[in-house]
């Protein structure tokens, strides 16, 4: 058998839709590679493709995890598929608004300063606010997933509740910064109302690529974090399954529950402290002591409790039926 003829066998049940959506924003992505390396233009500092690159990278991924998480739902499966393909058909529109922005040069979000600019923005903001109840949705149908390996079933249902998060954080995004409050009370328009950066105008030096800020806050980084949790989650259980293979003490599905939720809380508490971080307008290359140590805390905590979940034996089954 082939790789890929193994690979058709293992996706056959998946949401096809979503599956092939994936496949296809995973050509995109390399496409938009290639447009980076052959066109050299930048908008507001960044590459001009590189924001086509990074929503055809992120909807690849998104898109390989709903289709396999809605083939795993004992109930709803039906509703879930048809809410799926909506958030295929809506979200590929919300990303062909994006490539016609970049081929016009022009800003895909935030941007007011143009009667066109402002319906193709007001256009994706209605999209959003239509993902985010779809996905909330599904988040709720994914509770409801219990698969023969419980520790990929609670990283199904913790992923998908830190992907929620991570859609939700990006309203912070949308509210007109203190300088484009100030042209908008004054002038009663402002060319651009929202920002990624915190503290300093979108623009700005950032990381190669991601473009995420180097000298101030960026709501972009727990955005992103956020909404791959979805992925991280599984991914880690996993790796544990994999790993129990050769480690005794993994083999023991109690003991890779409690390792999925504790990574799970984990996960969300460097959620709180990067947008905390951004939010007070301080780089992610930046740290100050308070962050340093908020991170040094959740290290340990996470390293600690780990420790103790996998040294700790699982009482009797009474356990095993609470974590399920």
């Amino acid at each position: 058998m082939t790789i890929l003829t193994d690979l058709r066998e293992r996706t056959r049940t998946w949401h096809r839709g979503a599956y092939l959506c994936a496949q296809a924003f995973a050509v995109i992505t390399v496409l938009c590679v290639l447009a980076m390396l052959i066109d050299q233009r930048t908008l507001n500092g960044a590459p001009l493709w590189a924001k086509p690159f990074k929503f055809a990278a992120s909807g690849s991924l998104y898109f390989f995890s709903w289709s396999w998480l809605v083939s795993l739902l004992p109930k709803f499966r039906r509703t879930a598929s048809v809410l799926t393909t909506v958030l295929v058909v809506i979200f590929s529109a919300e990303y062909a608004l994006v490539v016609f922005q970049a081929a016009r040069v022009r800003a895909s979000h935030f941007n007011n300063a143009t009667p066109l600019d402002n319906t193709i923005f007001q256009t994706m903001g209605g999209m959003i606010a239509a993902l985010w109840m779809i996905n909330l949705l599904l988040t709720i149908a994914v509770m409801f997933t219990r698969l023969p390996d419980r520790a990929t079933s609670w990283a199904a249902r913790i992923g998908a509740l830190l992907g929620m998060i991570g859609i939700s954080l990006a309203t912070l995004m949308s509210s007109p910064t203190p300088d484009q409050q100030a042209v908008l009370d004054a002038t009663g328009q402002s060319a651009m109302i929202g920002a990624h950066t915190v503290g300093l105008p979108d623009g700005g030096p950032g990381l190669p690529i991601l473009g995420w800020s180097t000298v101030g806050g960026d709501l972009r980084i727990p955005h992103f974090l956020g909404l791959h949790g979805l992925q991280a989650l599984p991914l880690l259980a996993l790796a544990l399954g994999v790993l129990a293979t050769r480690y005794p003490r993994l083999r023991d599905d109690v003991v890779r529950v409690r390792l999925v939720i504790i990574a799970g809380i984990g996960y969300a508490g460097l959620l709180a402290v990067l947008t905390w971080q951004a939010l007070r307008g301080q780089s992610i290359v930046a740290p100050d002591g308070q962050t340093l140590t908020a991170f040094a805390l959740l290290i340990a905590g996470v390293a600690v409790s780990g420790l103790i979940a996998i040294g700790r034996p699982a009482k009797d089954r009474e356990l095993e039926a609470s974590v399920r």
